[in-house]
Formats: structure tokens, C-alpha cells, sequence
């Protein structure tokens, strides 16, 4: 009986390996398929605050802390925006010291626990930019998707889309911008967000499914009088957008897309966000193939959004080799294929979805350029 009983137990053995491992690939892909809207990604370090003075706070030194350009500054209840460092002010060698142009709301205490996030605004348009706005509903595959409509002059719309660990509150660093060029924003929530239909299990599938919202706001905008549209995204916005413009039964309203931080191989990415969670390498192959279970990404079906062969619209792509989500090699690979009719405005020192923040006026100037001809 005994190497009977020998067998049973190497059997069970495996039996619960192959479970555990099966269980931290799910857990591993959730850092993708589950990333909470408005919370930090993995890859974002945690800070400390050291302490604050008029204009200025003292932060914990890391690569992320020394970054150039404008960002949010959140914590559990607390938002602000941090501006360049101020390096001429006395410091201790382990903190920077920023500009702090203003606490939204929340206080800043010593010890307290921030991230950096692109997010500069928060609220609505009207509470964080004081721009009129409309609170619409757009009918969406799963029902009403939630949307801010900032009226402007012109019949060309811009419909901005957020991407992974965002809400519509990101969109909002550029809409004073679109405002100013009097171009109609439409700044749309799909599945998933607080406020729009939870898909049925209650998965993000990186754009494969959303982008199906994405075509439901472009149908708004034509049926409510948008001759044309450009589309803005970000991040898995971003691929939502490539597949509406080669997928969308209205594609020919689509005159141009911006690509921030554009997610265009989505195993890469989620290989990322699980490593930031400290995802042993040997489970990073499970995490994938957990993904494909949960989802139905089959292969980097996903990344079909990255062939450039069918694009007939002008694509500007604002991208960085400092992402850690989104592989910046795909963009310029993407960019290479079509020079004729992809720009790509290489960013350095700007982490994922913070292309704008790192320098807000060369952002807005290559966006300028961008939409002049489609005006």
C-alpha cells in the first residue's frame, strides 16, 4: 500500500500546487483586469510628506518626486498640485522640495502618505476649471454612460476617453485648452466607472469590449451636431480609440486621434502591473494566460489596434520611454509604419498617462499644430 499512498500524496500535492498557482495568476492579472478608477497603479511609489511651508512641500527623494512638470498630489482624502522643485531651497539630502500651487481639499501633514497622479484637476468642469457644462447621458450597449459636454464654436468635437486607474476627471487637464480653441468637448465615463453600467463580470478588458462605449459617444456627438470628431485617449483610452476608428460603423466622422501613453500591447502591460506587484517572474506567464480565461483576449488580439496598415485619419501619439505600463517601443514602432500620417511627441521623464504633465505647454503646443488642420 505504500506506493500507493505515495502516489496519492504526489498527486494531491501537485493537485494543490497547480490550484495556488492557478489563484496567483488571477491575482496577478487583477492588477490589470481589476485597476480601481481614481487609486494609484502599482507602479506609482508611495511618498511622504516631510513637511510644507507657503508655496512649497517637502517630500520623501525618489525618481518620482524628481520629476519635471505640474501634478496632482493625492492621499485618503487629500488632493493637490505640486509644481517644479525648488532646488535652490535648503533641504535635507533624502527629500525635494516642490512648488505647491495649491491643496484642493484635505490637509498635508507630516507622515502623511501621497502618490503622484496626473490627475491636476478634480471635481467637475465647472467646480475645477470654471467652465459651463452639461452632466449628459449617452445610451451605451449596457445603458446610460455618464459624460460632461462642454459646449464650444466649432463642428468639430473632441471626445476625450480616460484609461487604466482614471476617471473623466483626467481628461479635465486639457479642456481648458480645447475650451480656449473653442472646440465642443465631450468628456465620457464608460462600463466600469462610478456612475456607468458594470460589465457582467466586472472585468476591465483593456479596451476590447469598452471601446464599444467610445462608439456610443461618437454617435451622441453626431446625432447632436458634430460633423466630425477627433479622438483623445488615454492610456486604454487610447486603444479604445484606434479600435473605434477601425471598427466604428461611423468611422468616416472620425477626422484624427490623439494617443496618450497608448496601450498597444496589452500582455505587456499587464506583465507590468503585475511585476509592480511584486509578481514572482515565473507566475507572470499564468497572469497572462488568466487574463485570456477571464476576459477572451486571445493572444494580443488586443494589439490588432497596433497595426497601422488600415489608417486612412492623422494619429499624433504623446509617449514617453519612462513609461513602465505601456512600452513606449510599440508607439515608435507604430509612428515608423505610417510617418506619413503618425506623429509621435516623444516625452522623457513622464510615467504612464503623464505626457501633458510633464510639460503642459509643449503638450498644448504640439496639440495646437495637431488640430489646426482639423478645425
Amino acid at each position: 500500500m505504500r506506493p500507493v499512498k505515495a502516489t496519492a500524496a504526489a498527486v494531491t500535492a501537485l493537485t494543490v500546487a497547480g490550484a495556488a498557482a492557478v489563484a496567483a495568476g488571477r491575482f496577478a492579472s487583477d492588477a490589470a483586469l481589476k485597476a480601481p478608477p481614481g487609486r494609484p497603479l502599482p507602479t506609482e511609489p508611495r511618498l511622504t510628506v516631510h513637511g510644507t511651508a507657503a508655496g512649497q512641500i517637502t517630500l520623501t527623494r525618489h525618481l518620482a518626486s524628481l520629476r519635471p512638470g505640474t501634478y496632482g498630489l493625492a492621499g485618503d482624502g487629500t488632493h493637490a498640485v505640486v509644481g517644479p522643485l525648488l532646488d535652490a531651497t535648503p533641504h535635507p539630502a533624502d527629500t525635494v522640495v516642490r512648488r505647491l500651487h495649491r491643496v484642493t481639499h484635505g490637509t498635508l501633514e507630516p507622515g502623511d502618505k501621497v502618490w503622484l497622479t496626473p490627475n491636476a484637476y478634480v471635481g467637475d468642469p465647472h467646480s475645477a476649471l470654471g467652465l459651463d457644462h452639461a452632466d449628459v447621458d449617452i445610451p451605451g450597449e449596457l445603458g446610460g454612460l455618464p459624460a460632461w459636454f462642454v459646449p464650444g464654436d466649432r463642428d468639430t468635437w473632441v471626445i476625450t476617453v480616460h484609461g487604466l486607474g482614471a476617471t473623466r476627471e483626467h481628461p479635465m487637464n486639457v479642456m481648458e485648452f480645447l475650451h480656449r480653441h473653442r472646440f465642443p468637448v465631450l468628456d465620457v465615463a464608460y462600463r466600469g466607472d462610478l456612475g456607468a453600467p458594470r460589465p457582467a463580470d466586472g472585468l476591465s478588458h483593456l479596451g476590447e469590449s469598452e471601446w464599444r462605449d467610445l462608439d456610443a459617444a461618437i454617435r451622441y456627438a453626431t446625432r447632436y451636431g458634430a460633423a466630425r470628431v477627433v479622438l483623445h485617449g488615454w492610456s486604454t483610452g487610447a486603444t479604445m480609440a484606434l479600435r473605434a476608428a477601425a471598427h466604428s460603423a461611423v468611422r468616416d466622422r472620425i477626422a484624427g486621434l490623439v494617443l496618450d501613453s497608448p496601450v498597444l500591447h496589452w500582455e505587456s502591460t499587464l506583465r507590468a502591473l503585475a511585476s509592480a506587484r511584486r509578481t514572482p517572474g515565473a507566475l507572470l506567464p499564468l497572469a497572462v494566460r488568466a487574463a485570456q480565461g477571464r476576459t477572451g483576449l486571445l493572444g494580443d488580439r488586443a494589439g490588432d489596434a497596433a497595426r497601422a496598415d488600415g489608417l486612412t485619419i492623422p494619429v499624433l501619439i504623446f509617449h514617453g520611454p519612462d513609461d513602465a505600463v505601456a512600452p513606449w517601443e510599440f508607439s515608435r514602432r507604430f509612428a515608423a509604419r505610417r510617418p506619413g500620417l503618425v506623429t509621435l511627441q516623444t516625452v522623457p521623464r513622464a510615467p504612464h498617462g503623464a505626457m501633458w504633465n510633464a510639460d503642459p505647454t509643449a503638450y498644448e503646443e504640439a496639440l495646437r499644430r495637431f488640430l489646426t488642420p482639423l478645425m
